[in-house]
C-alpha cells in the first residue's frame, strides 16, 4: 500500500485482463468492419498490415482515452483504477507511454517465434507462458505492480465503485 492506495491482487488483475479482452472483441470487430468497409477490402490477407496498424490505432486511441479517464470498461467492472504514481489521474501522454509499454504482454513472445514458422497451437502456447511470466514477475516489485507499469509511471489500485 502507497499512498493509502491497495494494489489489486494478480487474480483480480489478470480477470479484468481477461474481461477486457472479451469487451475489446467488439471494439476489434467494429474497428474491423469499417476498415474493410472503407477500403474495399474482398479478401482476409488483402490489405492485412494496414489493418494491423489501423487496429493498433484504434485500441491506442480506446486505453490512452479510457485511462487518462481513469478506468476502461472492464477496470470500472472490477473496481481497479490507473493513476499516477502520486496518486493522481494520469495524462494523455503518460496514457500513450503505458499503452506503448503494455505491449510487452505480446511482442516478446512473437517476436521469439516469428523466424520458426510455428504452428498456431505452438504459439499460443508460448504467448500464454509468456504472460504468465509477466504476471508473475509483478510478485516481485514491492506495491506488487506490473514492470510496464513501473516504467510508465503509473500504478493499478483499488477504487472503490462510481456512481456513474
Amino acid at each position: 500500500m502507497i499512498n493509502g492506495a491497495i494494489t489489486p491482487g494478480l487474480w483480480r488483475r489478470m480477470a479484468c485482463w481477461i474481461y477486457e479482452g472479451i469487451l475489446l472483441f467488439g471494439v476489434v470487430f467494429l474497428a474491423g468492419y469499417i476498415f474493410g468497409t472503407l477500403s474495399q477490402t474482398r479478401y482476409a490477407l488483402d490489405n492485412r498490415h494496414a489493418l494491423q496498424g489501423f487496429l493498433f490505432l484504434v485500441l491506442g486511441i480506446y486505453f490512452v482515452w479510457f485511462w487518462a479517464h481513469g478506468q476502461t470498461l472492464a477496470m470500472k467492472t472490477w473496481n481497479i483504477r490507473v493513476v499516477g504514481v502520486d496518486g493522481q489521474k494520469i495524462t494523455q501522454l503518460r496514457a500513450l507511454g503505458r499503452y506503448v509499454l503494455s505491449w510487452v504482454w505480446f511482442l516478446p513472445p512473437l517476436a521469439a517465434v516469428y523466424p520458426f514458422q510455428l504452428s498456431g497451437p505452438e504459439i499460443t502456447v508460448i504467448c500464454i507462458g509468456w504472460v504468465a511470466v509477466w504476471a508473475i514477475l509483478s510478485r516481485f516489485h514491492p506495491q506488487n505492480q506490473f514492470w510496464h507499469d513501473v516504467l510508465a509511471g503509473t500504478r493499478l489500485v483499488h477504487s472503490a465503485p462510481m456512481s456513474r
